[in-house]
């Protein structure tokens, strides 16, 4: 959802100020306009800021959990696709496009573990190395990546190098974005 819908807050919830990564709470009653709403993160404006409510906290919206559940895993089912289809599930809070469609991903590399389970270590950057969300998209990165049946565990670095620029995008987000 991308546009502007006005809810009030149900209960007292967390969220992250945009683009600081400053932890708030937005209490029970407070009205939000919910401007962008992808990947289960909800993006907000309120008291005139840009904040970011992520996924197991949608029912302070109204809206359903959509909390990343561990699957069973099935030796010899995974396969690195499934790794960039959750990727592709983390958005922005100020940028309506996934992660990997930005360019903001890396380096993307599974290990097979002794037990057959899988470790996925991610390298990622943001499109600004002053943007202090880094910490909740590379956690949401994480727990979506460890929902993969087969994943025992996902590390997920902050790099810097080499510096995020637009041409990193695929042609598809620059054509949703307007810039071709």
């Amino acid at each position: 959802m991308l546009g502007s819908e006005e809810v009030k807050v149900t209960r007292d919830v967390n969220a992250h100020l945009v683009p600081s990564g400053e932890k708030i709470t937005i209490k029970k009653g407070e009205s939000v306009q919910i401007t962008q709403a992808l990947g289960g993160s909800y993006t907000v404006i309120i008291r005139g800021n840009m904040a970011q409510i992520n996924s197991e906290n949608a029912d302070a919206l109204g809206k359903e959990k959509t909390t990343p559940k561990k699957a069973e895993a099935i030796p010899g089912d995974f396969h690195e696709d499934l790794v960039w289809d959750q990727l592709k599930t983390c958005y922005d809070p100020e940028i309506p496009v996934n992660i990997a469609e930005l360019g903001l991903i890396y380096d993307c590399r599974p290990y097979e573990l002794e037990d057959g389970q899988w470790r996925v270590e991610i390298k990622m950057t943001l499109t600004a190395p002053g943007c202090g969300m880094g910490p909740s998209i590379a956690d949401e990165v994480k727990s979506k990546i460890e929902s993969i049946p087969g994943v025992a565990e996902a590390k997920v670095d902050l790099v810097w190098e080499p510096p995020w620029n637009m041409e990193m995008m695929s042609e598809e987000a620059r054509l949703h974005l307007g810039m071709m």
